[in-house]
């Protein structure tokens, strides 16, 4: 299980993110916190390894935080999820070593996507072992290994618009979810090749995806289809 501690001063906002935290598979919800000091009280006593993170609290910064936990020597990790939009106040949390930086306003599906890649960052880098090439951009936010939307609108390259749609058609037909491997089934596709258009879904909150975690193994990458 990953512990999580949320710190943000609105008491409905904090609840709100309390609840899709617990409703995360493999993650629970050790503390809540209105202010900076709070916070670093609870990373010293609780030790979560994820907080999420608000910029704005009453008695300091996030940025203050997240310094003085890592000056403190706290092995904690900081997903902000904050208005703050300052280049350099983005820039500093960067610095600091976050593992995520989501603007409000936010879907909820946009945070439950940030908590399943950070679940596969623990348990990719926790496996020990030597790491491979796929296995460093998903820990990384897998920004070189998936596909993206274009500027444009436009589909990825490498990604065809009638496969695309055939996809979607999938996916929304799926209940409640789909796997990568049986997208690939239903189409005729390679798991790898499916998992492509699931994930370029996702990127374009088309599609959220969830971990499912069985008996033993790697948990399971499940897609659900958001757009009307």
């Amino acid at each position: 299980m990953c512990d999580v501690l949320v710190v943000d001063d609105d008491f409905m906002v904090a609840r709100a993110h309390e609840r899709i935290v617990a409703q995360q598979p493999g993650f629970t919800v050790v503390g809540v916190a209105a202010t900076g000091s709070d916070a670093l009280a609870q990373i010293d006593h609780k030790s979560p390894h994820l907080v999420l993170l608000d910029m704005y609290l009453p008695d300091m910064t996030g940025l203050d935080v997240i310094r003085r936990a890592r000056k403190a020597g706290r092995d904690v990790d900081f997903l902000v999820l904050s208005a703050a939009r300052e280049s350099e106040m983005v820039t500093a949390a960067l610095q600091g070593g976050i593992v995520s930086y989501l603007l409000k306003p936010f879907k909820i599906t946009e945070l439950q996507s940030r908590l399943a890649a950070y679940a596969e960052r623990r348990r990719l880098l926790g496996a020990g072992g030597d790491l491979s090439q796929s296995d460093l951009d998903q820990a990384l936010g897998r920004a070189s290994a998936l596909p993206s939307a274009e500027p444009d609108g436009s589909l990825p390259k490498g990604l065809s618009k009638e496969t695309a749609s055939l996809a979607a058609a999938a996916l929304a037909g799926s209940e409640p979810d789909l796997a990568a491997s049986e997208c690939a089934e239903l189409l005729g596709l390679s798991r790898v090749v499916a998992r492509k258009y699931l994930e370029y879904f996702v990127s374009t909150g088309q599609a959220a995806v969830t971990l499912r975690y069985g008996q033993t193994g790697r948990p399971q990458r499940r897609y659900a289809w958001l757009a009307g």
